[in-house]
C-alpha cells in the first residue's frame, strides 16, 4: 500500500516517524512518500520537502510568505496525483494541511487525520471543514474526542504518541553524563524566528543561575551558526538533535510553548514555559484563542501545574524569578506530584501502534487505485 504523509514541524516529523514505524509493522509492503523531517525520512519515507522550508510562526509571518506557501500548495497536490496513494495522512499543521485535504476530496483521495490541530483553542469553525473533507479523525488528547463529539465527527482517541517515543528512547539508555552541576536545560523551539526572539532572555536569566550547567537544546534543522551568534563566547553547551539525552539529565528546564513543554512534564523536570511572538501576530492570536494557558501540560490538566511567561512577561528578570520560584523544594514537589497526574491522566503508551492499524485497515478497506 502506498502512503502519503504531510507534517510541518519537528513535533510532527517525531509522530509521523513512529506512525510510519508501526505502520510497516502491519504492512510490510508499505511505500511512504512525505513531507518532514530526518526522522520520517531516516524510517524510509521518500522525503519530497523538509519541514524547515515550510514552517512559519505567527500570522505576520504566514502572511509576508504567503506566496511561497501557495507554491508549497500547489507543488504538494501535484505529487500526490503523480503518487496515487491509498491513504493520505495530514498531521496536524492546519493552514496548510486543510487546504490539501479539499484538494484530496475533490479527487477521491482517502485521508486521515492524525494529531488533529487545536480548533478547540480557536477557529471552531474549521470543525465543519474537518467533518466534510476528512474521512477519518484520529485525536490524541483526552478532551478531544468528547469536544468532535459536539459536532457530530467520530474521532478515535488512540492516546498521546510521546509516551511512545519516550519509551522507545528508554529501551536505549545514554552513556551518563558527567557534570559536577546540576543541568539547567533551555529549549528555545525548533523555528529560527522563535530562537532568536527567546533565546536571549532564557540565557539573560540562565546566567545568573551560576550554580547550573546550562545546556541548549539545538533543533536539528536550524543552522549551528544561529545558536553560536546568540550565545558567543558565553558558558553554555549545545547540544544538537539530543533532547531526549538532555531532558533525561536535566534538573529544571525553560522551554518554549510547543510538544516540547508535555515532553519535559514526562521526563518529571519542572519547567517554566517562555513564549514571545512578534507583537502583530500576538494580538491577532489574542483576539482568537479562547485558552486560558497556552502549554499542554496545563491545557491537557485544564489547570495552571507550570508557570507560563507570555509576550512582555517573557524577559529576563521574569524568567529569573520564576526560574528560583520551580528550585525551592515545596514547589518541586507540588509540580512533580501534577505531573504524576498528568502521566496517569494521558494512559499507557501505544498511541503509535493504534493509528496505524486505524491507517492501514482504512487503507486496505477500499483500494482506490
Amino acid at each position: 500500500m502506498k502512503y502519503y504523509i504531510i507534517s510541518g514541524e519537528a513535533s510532527g516529523d517525531l509522530h509521523a516517524s513512529n506512525l510510519i514505524k508501526e505502520i510497516k509493522k502491519l504492512d510490510p509492503e508499505a511505500n511512504f512518500r512525505a513531507w518532514g523531517g530526518d526522522l520520517v525520512e531516516n524510517e524510509g519515507a521518500f522525503l519530497v520537502t523538509h519541514y524547515k522550508h515550510i514552517a512559519f510562526m505567527g500570522f505576520w509571518e504566514v502572511l509576508k510568505n504567503i506566496s511561497k506557501i501557495l507554491k508549497y500548495i500547489d507543488y504538494c497536490k501535484k505529487d500526490i496525483t503523480a503518487y496515487k496513494p491509498h491513504l493520505l495522512i495530514l498531521v496536524d499543521y492546519p493552514g496548510f494541511n486543510l487546504r490539501i485535504a479539499k484538494f484530496a476530496k475533490e479527487y477521491n483521495h482517502k485521508t486521515m487525520y492524525y494529531i488533529s490541530p487545536q480548533i478547540w483553542a480557536w477557529k471552531t469553525s474549521r470543525v465543519e471543514i474537518i467533518k466534510k473533507f476528512i474521512d477519518k479523525v484520529v485525536v490524541i488528547l483526552p478532551f478531544e474526542k468528547e469536544f468532535y463529539k459536539r459536532f457530530n465527527v467520530d474521532a478515535e482517541y488512540v492516546g498521546h504518541p510521546l509516551l511512545d517515543a519516550i519509551e522507545e528512547f528508554n529501551k536505549n539508555p545514554i552513556k551518563s553524563y558527567s557534570s559536577e552541576k546540576p543541568i539547567l536545560a533551555l529549549l528555545p523551539g525548533s523555528r529560527i524566528q522563535e530562537i532568536e526572539s527567546i533565546l536571549p532572555e532564557m540565557l539573560e536569566a540562565a546566567l545568573q543561575k551560576s550554580e547550573f550547567e546550562i545546556i541548549v537544546s539545538c533543533a536539528p534543522s536550524v543552522p549551528i551558526e544561529i545558536y553560536n551568534k546568540i550565545i558567543g563566547n558565553k558558558n553554555v553547551k549545545l547540544w544538537q538533535n539530543k533532547t531526549y539525552s538532555l531532558l533525561q539529565i536535566a534538573t529544571c528546564a525553560l522551554v518554549t510553548s510547543g510538544t516540547a513543554t508535555l515532553e519535559t512534564a514526562l521526563f518529571r523536570v519542572p519547567l517554566v514555559v517562555c513564549y514571545k511572538g512578534g507583537r502583530l501576530s500576538y494580538l491577532i492570536a489574542k483576539s482568537l484563542v479562547k485558552l486560558k494557558y497556552i502549554s499542554l501540560v496545563n491545557l491537557i490538566m485544564d489547570r495552571a501545574i507550570v508557570e507560563e511567561l507570555i509576550q512582555e512577561k517573557c524577559n529576563s528578570k521574569e524568567i529569573l524569578l520564576a526560574l528560583n520560584r520551580i528550585n525551592e523544594p515545596e514547589n518541586r514537589n507540588r509540580i512533580l506530584s501534577e505531573y504524576d497526574f498528568l502521566i496517569n491522566k494521558l494512559g499507557n503508551s501505544g498511541a503509535s501502534a493504534s493509528a496505524a492499524k486505524i491507517a492501514v485497515d482504512f487503507a486496505r478497506k477500499k483500494i482506490l487505485y
